[in-house]
């Protein structure tokens, strides 16, 4: 009965709305542009004053509101950091009436827009008066140059800003500083990262799709939390405030991939599932152990590899939002979803080891196989009631799987020619929930709070290893050395992370304010891990190749006890730490002339950290590491005039060491891979920080021009370092003495024409650490570990406008990156250093109407080799030591905007 009621609901529901448009015949169209910039507004929102009828514009600031019965409408436009219009409007029973809007700028709004309405910026024009206006030197990049530029997520978003950088496995590498150096926030809140090794969290993680903005501040003010001298990135995602209906399919691949061979390990499940084995396997006694798995088959995979064609990537992204007046207030709802898979295979690529006699000591080809699945999911919801307050809640989830398999064919250290397989699932999960809210009380106090819980797991779920050795003969048997050949890891890692943070404002003559405020964060760390190694001296294989082991490597022989499994897990596989930190700060913006501003502000941090764990006799372990610190910043703008201004910024902030720096227990991803220990004696690492920029600002322009000088000392600064125990060699952390980071960057925007646009940026950097006497490595001073001297971004635009809303993008992006220290030099031999890259993309996006539109990537047309060289100074030459190519890539999609 129910059902019915519901579903007789729903056709009233329907035929009533569809009654509603057959009666309106009536429409209004029309432009919204900005008067000082000439330039259309996207985004705007158009509003029937007194009705729940509204729309936003496009990128070309137009909009069209559809079937209005005849009458008269009060047309209302509002745009943050502008000042609302309204038009009244007759609408004939049949026709259409045009509104055009012209919105004057709102420079009072502008000064506040960091803390009311950052999240609403987008387009360029905006955000480049946000950064003219802000209290700090900041650099932004919005969703429509994200769209113009074919960024389809956020690292490579941050990867167009001034002296930003990716090293391996997505580190940022900021003015020569790695990734420790800077900090991520989400909505202004800190986000925990799922990636052990990394501070930061993936920014790959985040899709254009979801996001509103990246801001990028490379100075520290006291109401931030003061662990990072690199750059603060802050992520924006979008929210509420119009109405909108977006739909967008894509498809594309890499050429070298698509049709070629996939090769994979046996997986029981597709990617949008996680691998798992008989989890009481794991809490068996370790006597109790060799008869269970003997009577249980606690993996539900093989190391069976197997092959199909490699099909196109895939990308979808759904999203919407509403509108809708509660007691004359707005409430606005947006929901976003987005699912990608990739697929990428890489041939011929080699990895090698010299000596320091130039002898090659291991050698290995190898052939790579990737597919990933990305899911993102975005809700929010906010209220807006009296003039300036607004709640806003806000939930972002991300899931990002990586499936890799590898074929290497060479021979280790001792000479053994060997064929390895390699099968690695890497699982990221995010969920990030935020309550924010900001109010005005009275005409002077202004108040802020924000709460944040983030939960992020990260999975190595069945990483899986096979070692053969290649006869004489040409045939292949099972490499049998000390039984961690063939063996099988589960990892896993969950972190939570409370953030609160409370802001009272105070202001006092024209544009002085007093902000003080309270902040808290409390993170927690598990992780554990359990290796099971395969002890095959009494197994008879009979091997044909590398991918089929059925017939040896299965479960009857487990059974029987022809293959033993060893299980490795103690307190040496596991750590638990955790991090809180109290915090108050007092800053000022103070103005003793017009043109001149002092932010002044003092930072008070009470942070407690420590690890718990498992010595290598699995002893447990206690490493603590409890400090008060303060850390004074200062921010001078001098305003030469209303296009010129000087900046001058000076901070002291901290460097904490990771958990996993402080965790000493060891690490090793496959057999003669780096192996990783951490180092229970690191301290805090402290950094004096100094900025000088000039800027220009084009009166009625998007043109631009910026130059800044930065000079960064770093105190007992972090570093990864080298060095050999038991005969191999390990990879560790220690403080080394001091360091410096010095540079300048160079930032410009250029209209040629009214429709060619140029942009451009680039620095030059110089980095140096001095590192403890005692270590295994070749310099005991150095440049920093991924910083590349220079780094060049430029791109070109033609976006001509045509009749009938149609519009063509095109654009060809430049990058350059110098060379960098990829891992430091031991026992006599340079360091490894990645050559320069150079890369190259074009966009082309073509929009039928308001509603079509049709977009084209190729990227990295210059498929450039990546390649890494070492220094071998005995014997007088410079050896490449790993090169392979990412291939081109190419990806077609359509959107559709309702």
């Amino acid at each position: 009965m129910k059902r019915q009621k519901n579903r007789y609901f729903l056709a009233v529901l329907v035929f009533s709305v569809i009654g509603l448009n057959i009666a309106k015949a009536g429409d209004i169209k029309g432009q919204v542009i900005d008067s000082d910039m000439q330039e259309p507004l996207m985004g705007a929102a158009v509003r029937i004053s007194g009705t729940n009828i509204a729309v936003a514009t496009d990128f070309d600031g137009k909009f069209n509101i559809r079937g209005l019965k005849k009458g008269t409408y009060t047309l209302e436009v509002t745009y943050v950091s502008f000042f609302s219009q309204k038009q009244e409007l007759k609408v004939p029973e049949k026709g259409t009436v045009e509104a055009n809007f012209t919105l004057e700028p709102d420079n009072k709004q502008l000064d506040e827009i960091t803390v009311v309405a950052h999240k609403k910026l987008e387009l360029e024009s905006a955000l480049l008066a946000e950064r003219k206006q802000a209290v700090l030197a900041i650099e932004n990049l919005g969703a429509s140059e994200m769209s113009i530029k074919g960024i389809s997520n956020v690292q490579d978003g941050v990867k167009k800003i001034s002296g930003i950088s990716i090293a391996d496995a997505g580190q940022l590498v900021v003015r020569g500083l790695g990734d420790r150096y800077s900090t991520t926030t989400l909505n202004g809140l800190p986000i925990a990262s799922p990636n052990p090794d990394n501070k930061l969290i993936p920014l790959d993680i985040f899709p254009s799709s979801t996001v509103q903005n990246i801001t990028v501040s490379k100075v520290y003010e006291a109401s931030s939390f003061a662990d990072y001298s690199g750059a603060h990135v802050d992520i924006s995602t979008k929210e509420g405030g119009e109405d909108f209906f977006n739909f967008s399919f894509g498809t594309g691949s890499k050429i070298g991939t698509i049709g070629n061979d996939l090769y994979m390990m046996d997986r029981a499940h597709t990617l949008f599932r996680t691998p798992s084995m008989d989890e009481a396997a794991m809490n068996v006694p370790y006597k109790d152990f060799r008869d269970y798995i003997k009577t249980h088959n606690i993996f539900n995979t093989t190391f069976e590899t197997t092959s199909r064609k490699a099909i196109p990537d895939l990308s979808g992204n759904l999203s919407a939002g509403k509108t809708f007046q509660i007691w004359d207030n707005d409430l606005n709802l947006l929901a976003s979803l987005g699912i990608s898979s990739g697929e990428k295979v890489v041939n011929d690529a080699y990895t090698s080891i010299y000596d320091a006699t130039g002898n090659v000591d291991k050698y290995f080809d190898y052939d790579s196989y990737t597919q990933t699945l990305d899911i993102t999911g975005l809700f929010n919801v906010g209220y807006k009631f009296r003039k300036a307050d607004h709640i806003g809640l806000t939930a972002f989830y991300a899931r990002n799987a990586i499936d890799k398999y590898m074929n290497r064919d060479g021979f280790d250290g001792d000479k053994n020619p060997l064929i390895g397989s390699n099968q690695n699932t890497h699982i990221y999960e995010l969920q990030n929930y935020q309550l924010q809210g900001t109010h005005d009380l009275g005409a002077s106090w202004n108040l802020e709070w924000n709460g944040s819980y983030s939960k992020t797991r990260s999975e190595e779920p069945d990483r899986r290893q096979v070692m053969f050795r290649k006869m004489e003969d040409g045939s292949l048997t099972l490499f049998l050395l000390n039984r961690q050949e063939t063996m099988r890891y589960f990892g896993s890692l969950d972190e939570s992370e409370w953030v609160g943070d409370l802001k009272a404002t105070y202001h006092f003559g024209d544009n002085n304010k007093v902000r003080a405020g309270f902040a808290y964060k409390d993170k927690n760390r598990d992780y554990e891990s359990a290796r099971f190694y395969y002890n095959l001296n009494g197994l008879d294989a009979d091997v044909t190749d590398s991918y089929h082991t059925n017939g040896y490597l299965n479960y009857d022989n487990i059974a029987n006890g022809t293959i033993q499994i060893e299980r490795s897990q103690g307190l040496k596989d596991l750590y638990s730490a955790g991090n809180t930190i109290y915090a108050a700060f007092l800053e000022t913006d103070y103005y003793p002339l017009k043109d001149l501003m002092l932010n002044i502000g003092l930072r008070m941090e009470q942070s407690s950290q420590w690890v718990d764990y498992g010595d290598d006799r699995g002893k447990p372990q206690h490493r603590s590491l409890d400090k008060a610190d303060l850390f004074p910043a200062l921010n001078v703008k001098y305003t030469l005039n209303p296009s010129h201004s000087l900046r001058f910024s000076a901070s002291r902030t901290i460097t904490r060491p990771s958990f996993i720096e402080m965790a000493p227990f060891l690490y090793q991803e496959s057999y003669g891979s780096a192996q990783i220990r951490g180092n229970a004696d690191l301290m805090n690492g402290y950094n004096y920080n100094v900025d000088l920029r000039y800027e220009f600002f084009k009166d009625k322009s998007n043109d631009m021009l910026a130059v800044t000088l930065y000079y960064k000392y770093l105190d007992d600064p972090i570093e990864r370092i080298q060095q050999f125990a038991g005969g191999s060699l390990q990879h560790s952390f220690r403080n080394a003495e001091d360091g410096l980071a010095a540079g300048v960057e160079l930032e410009m925007r250029k209209s040629i024409t009214k429709d060619l646009r140029f942009t451009f940026n680039g620095s030059y950097m110089y980095t140096n650490v001095k590192l403890p006497e005692d270590g295994a490595y070749t310099n005991s001073e150095r440049a920093l570990q991924g910083a590349s001297p220079y780094l060049l971004n430029a791109d070109l635009s033609y976006t001509p406008t045509f009749k009938n809303d149609r519009r063509l993008f095109l654009t060809l992006v430049y990058n350059l990156q110098g060379e960098r220290i990829q891992s430091v030099g031991v026992a006599g031999m340079g360091d490894v250093k990645q050559v320069p890259l150079h890369t190259l993309d074009f966009i082309g996006n073509y929009q039928f109407n308001s509603r079509w539109s049709l977009k084209l990537q190729l990227k990295n047309l210059l498929n450039s080799k990546i390649e890494f060289e070492q220094e071998l100074p005995l014997a007088n030459k410079v050896q490449k030591v790993e090169c392979y190519k990412e291939g081109i890539g190419f990806d077609l999609s359509v959107a559709l905007k309702l």
